[in-house]
Order: structure tokens, then sequence, then C-alpha cells
């Protein structure tokens, strides 16, 4: 038949066959001579006497037997004991009802859990900078914090990361930089970057801009080693400039050279009429390369890559030279000085050195 709201369940209710009384307390439980096991007391309705009895303060139920909680005599009479099998469903808890205490331990699986349910607010408190990685056994594993500019750094497989420090540089390494963009000098010197027990390669990049005036006449800029600091004058050099010239549209290409030389050129020619234009239109970019500068065992030798283009009311003049030089002497190079060959000077500069690891 149909049911308004919640249909009940039927229950397996038994009555016990009749037990003969005697003078104990325990008695055997049976339907049909098969024991029975009732769940609990209170799932007993028992009748002594005529009087239903009250469970657990007048019997137990120890498996399938009843324990009284004094021994029965013969003229005392079990009228019935009743079984309640299946008792109603309690159906769905109300919400807030359910407390932490009647949730067995864990008994909250996985699949009890909806993705992408757990907040950040539900993990629990950890350690500021710390992350959360896996370790062998796949259990969460803590990576420590690190120190500011460090990197997080694999071990491979079966162990936790860590943050480590960035190695001090690579094969190419700065080993140094500097500028000037006051003054006006009329020499520059690039000395003490230097060092043959960690590099033999080395690559120079720099920069000048020049200040030029009609008094000064074809300067060139040129260049020597320094030994000790010091810009070496003796006639020792011997140098070759392969010139590329583009002035006021017209084409030039020429080769220079110089033997016992005071100094090496760092460039082919220049006009000063063509840089009359005043200060800040000439500028001037090198890239040197040297090896083993140190070694006493060879005399020095360097070369060198420039390009100089200058501004002026005639039009724009752009030089590409490229050569190399040496020096007759087996003292260890320190660095390079240049300067103007006729009385030109430095409005600014910036270069960088870098050392190729052996």
């Amino acid at each position: 038949m149909a049911y308004i709201g919640k249909i009940p369940t039927v229950g397996n209710f038994q009555k016990c066959d009749a037990i003969t009384e005697s003078s104990t307390a325990t008695y055997n439980l049976t339907v049909g001579s098969v024991a029975v096991f009732p769940e609990t007391a209170n799932n007993c309705i028992v009748s002594l006497n005529g009087v239903i009895q009250a469970p657990t303060d007048a019997y137990t139920i120890v498996g399938s037997t009843i324990v009284f909680n004094s021994s029965l005599t013969s003229s005392d009479v079990i009228d019935f004991i009743l079984i309640l099998g299946n008792v109603l469903d309690i159906g769905t808890p109300s919400d807030a009802t359910v407390s932490t205490a009647k949730i067995v331990d864990v008994n909250v699986t996985t699949a009890k859990i909806a993705d992408d349910a757990i907040t950040l607010a539900k993990m629990a408190a950890g350690t500021d900078g710390n992350l959360i990685t896996y370790d062998a056994s796949g259990n969460p594993a803590a990576v420590a914090t690190g120190t500011s500019g460090h990197y997080l750094k694999s071990q491979g497989a079966g162990t936790v990361p860590v943050f480590a420090a960035v190695a001090a540089g690579g094969d190419v390494v700065k080993v140094g930089t500097g500028s000037f963009t006051s003054g006006d000098p009329t020499t520059v010197a690039i000395d003490g970057y230097f060092n043959d027990s960690t590099y033999h390669f080395y690559k120079l990049f720099a920069m000048f801009q020049i200040t030029d005036g009609s008094s000064d006449t074809n300067p060139h800029l040129i260049q020597r080693i320094n030994i000790g600091g010091s810009a070496q004058t003796s006639s020792a050099y011997d140098w070759w400039i392969t010139e590329g010239r583009l002035s006021s549209g017209t084409g030039y290409v020429a080769g220079r050279g110089g033997a016992n030389a005071a100094y090496a050129r760092a460039m082919g020619s220049f006009n000063a009429t063509q840089t009359d234009a005043g200060d800040g239109n000439t500028y001037w970019v090198g890239e040197y390369e040297f090896y083993k500068p140190q070694d006493t065992s060879v005399n020095k030798t360097w070369k060198f890559d420039s390009t100089i283009s200058a501004y002026h009311s005639a039009g724009a003049w752009t030089s590409k030279d490229n050569g190399g030089a040496s020096y007759a002497s087996t003292s260890a190079l320190t660095g390079l000085t240049f300067l103007w060959e006729n009385g030109a000077g430095f409005e600014k500069g910036y270069w960088t050195m870098y050392g190729y690891k052996i």
C-alpha cells in the first residue's frame, strides 16, 4: 500500500521458545530450537511474572543468552521474550546535528571529498616561504625556505628539491667595467682587468664620444699598451689597419700600417674639418680581443675592430676599421691607453671587459 511520508521498515520480530525456570540467572534464547542473538537488551521485551522488565536494569543480553540481575526460582514464570529485530531507519541527519565525536576516525575518505573543495584556509599552517612537494614514497614533503635571489634546484627523482644560490658567473665573466661623463680627458686608460690564472681569452667593448675643434689637424685615435699600469712609448709597435670609409656619399678603401712605431693606430684616417660641428657629434666604438696578455714568454699581440662616425654641416662621415697590433716586449700586459695623436679629447666613455674561463 502507499504511504504519506517515510515508508516504515518492517522488523523481524521473534518470540523466543518457552523457557523452564530454575535456580539460575542465565537462560538460552532460541526460536524454533535455533539459537538467536539479540543485538542488545534494548532490542528485547521481557515479561517476568506478569511484569515487563527494564532492559539492562533487570537483565542483559550476552550473545544468545539472557542474564537476569538475580537468580530465578522454580516458582518464577518467564511469560515471554520478544526480540525486536530491525528498527526504523533514522533517515538523513538534520543539518548541524552530527558532531565531530560521532564521526569514526579515518572514515572521511578521499572519495567523500569533492574535487577542488580544499581551500588554502583549510590547510594546516606551515613555515613562511616553504613549498610543498612529494618525496620518493609519494608523501607530501616541504621544500625549506631559501634566501632572496636563490633558485629552485631539482636534485633528481627521489630527493626533495632545494633552494640554492646562483653559481658565480659562467664560462664568460664580466671582469670589469668603467666610464666617465665629464672632464674631457685627453687620455683614457683601461687597466687592471687581466688575470691569466683564470682566463686566457678576453674581449673588451668600448665607446668614446669625442670632442674636436677646427684647430685640430687630422687627429687619429691611437693606442698604447700598459705594463704595470703605465702606457709604453717605446718605438716597438707594429700595426696594420684595413679601412673602409664613406664621406658625403663617396666611398674609400685603404690599408695602413706602421713598423717600429711609438704607438699603434686604433682607426684609419680622420679629417678634422669633418668634425667641426662641435662637441658630441663624433662617436668611436671598438671591440678588442686578447689572448694570455700576462704571458711573459711571448711578445704582446692583439686584434681590434672599430667604427667611427662624425656628423657636420657638410654631411656625415663614417669609417669601419679592422686591425691588429703587436708590441716587442714579453712583459705582462695590464691594459690599454687611448689618446688622440693631434689634440682631440674625450667627452664621454664607457667600457666593459669580459674574461673567458680556461
